[in-house]
């Protein structure tokens, strides 16, 4: 069919002609796809700041050739603002949706859909820390794309135990002895029960943890998300590691 609705979120944008521009979006039903949003940045557009990234919108595209077109845009989430204006929360959400273009390069999936809009929405809100929401999300994103870490049993040979030497080539935590390669460093058992909090989305445990556990964790996710991406993020540098307390 020639025309469609999608509810998306909108993760990058680029310029096109004088006053158009080209929009990649994480749609619910139809995974990633690129529009043109004709007119959007002429001052008198009815919807250029609804297009804007880390905003969601109800769209209604046109099927073109190339590129689909957005013909109407309402909005469903204004993070935009709220995300900016805030530089921790700004970081984290490029990253964020960088890791989503690049999760979703095939087709996308409802499920990665809602864990970035959740995301967003909680970044907006201030729910929690912005390193530590953007942390859970690349754990959480990593492990729906098929590549779950083990912060539990021996990601090499599947002993149950109280782990705590991490090797994120080898996908988590490893036995101390048998399995973990000569040299590698050790980490606290609090580090290790605060990633398996990030990754279940355990935030009462998450937002009690102890800052250097966090700041210990997110090195790991950071290393961790970089490994499986290849290429890497090149907002992940930008994203303030520093956490503070609570």
């Amino acid at each position: 069919m020639p025309v469609y609705r999608d509810e998306a979120v909108v993760l990058r944008t680029h310029k096109l002609g004088e006053a158009d521009r080209i929009v990649t979006l994480l749609t619910r039903r139809h995974g990633k796809i690129r529009a043109v949003a004709k007119g959007v940045r002429r001052t008198g557009s009815k919807f250029g700041a609804r297009l804007e990234p880390f905003m969601v919108a109800d769209l209604q595209l046109y099927e073109g050739r190339t590129l689909d077109v957005v013909t109407q845009a309402e909005s469903l989430g204004s993070y935009g603002a709220e995300i900016s204006a805030d530089y921790e929360a700004y970081t984290a959400a490029s990253a964020m949706v960088e890791a989503a273009d690049k999760l979703t390069e095939s087709e996308g999936s409802l499920q990665q859909y809602l864990l970035l809009v959740g995301a967003l929405r909680s970044l907006a809100r201030g729910e929690h820390g912005a390193t530590l929401t953007l942390d859970s999300y690349l754990l959480r994103a990593l492990a729906l794309a098929g590549w779950a870490p083990s912060f539990e049993d021996c990601s090499r040979c599947g002993r149950p135990g109280e782990h705590t030497a991490v090797v994120v080539q080898l996908g988590g935590v490893v036995c101390d002895e048998e399995c973990a390669p000569p040299g590698t460093p050790r980490i606290a058992r609090s580090t290790v029960a605060l990633l398996g909090a990030l990754l279940a989305g355990d935030w009462a445990f998450v937002d009690a943890s102890a800052v250097g556990d966090r700041n210990q964790a997110s090195g790991i996710v950071a290393a961790y998300t970089q490994w499986h991406l290849e290429r890497g993020l090149r907002s992940l540098p930008h994203v303030s590691r520093e956490i503070t307390a609570p």
